[in-house]
């Protein structure tokens, strides 16, 4: 086992130092990747932002609660082209990984992420590659979140690019329990039965939590068609003439 465990930390090790030395070699190529990536964060970012804006204007509330952007590390591509064997080079790294650059919608309610997901993937310069519905299908962990790898081109100087950036789509629920889960995930010094316990009870919060975003959009509708009624109510009075009464407090 021991033989086997040095074995592996050296092939770890050789693969690090096979990267170090393609940044080395290559980190102008490697900065204008990651450069290329940025800008389709950009644009895909810009493009979520403008369908907050137009449905607010629409439906007087905003889908969206927040949006948050990521470029990968350089340690976290390197350690997934390793556990998957893959050669680093900055052509493979835009071959075979579609994570690099990520970004996260925060969603208010479970309709709004599948609308929202509709309307980018609409855009006809947007290409869904991979679509991955963890709401309708949880992971074991309880994990929710719709997963979507688009490609958008981002205009360069001289060319127009196709760059690929996915999307996770959450509740704010949804979002809460996943960072939870993060933590357990990468805290090393948690006993393995305080992790079984811990993991059991996060499974138990993501089945409350998705019956939460339930309840809420269904109060929501509830609400909305009481104000459809208010909107009928004003149009008529307007039609016919009669002034709403005055507040007098």
């Amino acid at each position: 086992m021991n033989e086997t465990n040095n074995f592996m930390t050296m092939f770890q090790n050789a693969m690090m130092r096979d990267f170090k030395s393609m940044m080395d070699d290559n980190a102008a190529p490697y900065k204008k990747l990651m450069a290329y990536y940025q800008c389709a964060i950009y644009e895909i970012e810009t493009k979520f932002r403008v369908l907050n804006e137009e449905f607010s204007l629409a439906h007087d509330r905003n889908p969206i609660e927040n949006i948050k952007t990521r470029l990968k590390s350089m340690d976290s591509i390197a350690e997934k082209m390793q556990r998957k064997g893959i050669a680093i080079s900055a052509e493979n790294i835009e071959r075979e990984l579609n994570d690099v650059a990520g970004v996260r919608v925060i969603c208010t309610f479970i309709e709004d992420i599948y609308h929202l997901a509709d309307c980018l993937l609409a855009q006809d310069d947007i290409t869904l590659i991979e679509r991955k519905d963890y709401i309708e299908n949880p992971k074991p962990s309880g994990y929710r979140s719709l997963h979507l790898i688009v490609e958008v081109p981002i205009y360069l100087e001289n060319e127009k690019r196709p760059m690929r950036v996915e999307v996770q789509l959450r509740t704010i629920s949804m979002n809460f329990w996943a960072s939870l889960e993060h933590q357990l995930r990468y805290k090393k010094s948690i006993p393995e039965n305080e992790r079984e316990a811990i993991a059991s009870e996060l499974r138990a919060c993501a089945d409350e939590n998705a019956e939460l975003d339930r309840r809420m959009q269904v109060v929501r509708k509830q609400i909305e068609s009481f104000q459809q009624e208010d909107d009928n109510s004003s149009e008529l009075m307007k039609l016919f003439g009669i002034k709403p009464k005055a507040n007098l407090l």
